[in-house]
């Protein structure tokens, strides 16, 4: 009899549980319904506990609501990025409860949202790049590259964007990404002219733009092969690699976009700048020391370093000059090591034939 109770009790407890979650879900739907996202959401994060113990439906419910007031909020402008990360967390979660279910309520409508919210994401990437606000373009750039990884372009964008932002920490984890798929960047642009408008649309396959042109809504259809972006993925890198101060991974880097194509002018001032920082890290060392006699012996060393990592950036900075003859960054960088390292004749032969 005790047991038959204690059953009853559960079983009323998890009734009396089911009606509170559907009574807040239902409150919920209703501020949401009215605009009111901020104040849904707070009550669908004080229910949560309760959906743990729901039907797999309940589930469903709930999870969709909740994406609906993620997205919407990011819609506002909101914490945009990253409510669309929630949002896209909570129709994952449909999908889960109702494949588990096998009544898929809201499957569909689900899957439409998260195609709506990568193109918002994309757009509002895109705007905030125009502005200049490139740290903004980058997170939105990156969120759409988590929800669709195969659009590795989205992550490219992100890379480039936080570049622009100085924000290295975030490019040298982009751009590796990048370099450790392969990304190329390499593709076939497919353009057609619109007759009303004059102006060259681009379609994303050559079925769609011969679809357009049979209608009659467009004409003279034109390719553009996009070239390789490796150079430029793996040259950001090593660029992101030392404004971080990490000269051996730069190197290491540069010397990687060297063998993609050995007539890289940049690659080759960028190495000898490389260089030459280095140089001056060791010259902001030395400038430190004191008078001791172990510290005029660290002198002695450092000194002789920093000539030598000096004279290893005039190879790079002659094969410029060999690509480039008169480019005046290589030149004026050589006879600053020339000069240096009081290399006369070397300073005086370049400075007459410029």
């Amino acid at each position: 009899m005790k047991t038959n109770l204690k059953m009853l009790s559960i079983l009323l407890l998890i009734n009396v549980a089911a009606f509170a979650q559907n009574d807040q879900i239902k409150e919920a739907q209703s501020l949401y319904d009215k605009g009111k996202s901020e104040e849904a959401l707070a009550i669908l994060n004080k229910t949560e506990y309760l959906i743990l113990n729901a039907s797999d439906e309940a589930k469903s419910d709930y999870y969709f609501l909740k994406g609906n007031v993620y997205k919407d909020l990011a819609g506002k402008n909101i914490d945009a990025a990253n409510n669309f990360t929630l949002a896209s967390q909570a129709y994952q979660d449909v999908f889960l409860y109702e494949n588990e279910s096998g009544k898929f309520k809201f499957t569909v409508k689900a899957n439409a949202a998260l195609k709506a919210m990568k193109s918002t994401l994309v757009n509002g990437a895109m705007t905030d790049f125009n502005a200049g606000k490139f740290k903004e373009s980058a997170e939105k750039s990156y969120k759409v590259y988590l929800f669709d990884k195969k659009d590795t372009l989205n992550l490219f964008n992100a890379a480039a964007s936080s570049i622009n932002a100085k924000d290295y920490e975030s490019a040298v984890k982009y751009y590796e990404i990048l370099k450790k798929i392969n990304f190329s960047g390499k593709r076939m642009m497919y353009y057609a002219t619109n007759k009303k408008t004059k102006e060259e649309d681009f379609f994303v396959s050559t079925k769609a733009r011969e679809s357009a042109i049979e209608q009659g809504f467009y004409e003279k259809p034109r390719n553009e092969l996009v070239p390789s972006k490796k150079i430029e993925v793996n040259s950001n890198l090593a660029y992101a690699y030392l404004e971080k101060k990490d000269y051996p991974k730069a190197e290491a880097v540069y010397n990687y976009v060297l063998e993609l194509n050995p007539n890289y002018l940049d690659a080759y001032i960028n190495m000898a700048y490389l260089k030459l920082q280095v140089k001056k890290d060791l010259a902001d060392e030395i400038a430190s020391l004191g008078t001791s006699p172990s510290e005029m012996q660290k002198y002695d060393k450092l000194n002789a370093k920093k000539d030598d990592i000096a004279r290893s950036a005039i190879p790079y900075l002659k094969q410029a000059l060999i690509i480039e003859p008169k480019n005046p960054e290589a030149t004026k960088t050589l006879l600053g090591v020339y000069r240096s390292l009081d290399m006369t004749n070397e300073y005086n032969a370049l400075k007459s034939s410029m």
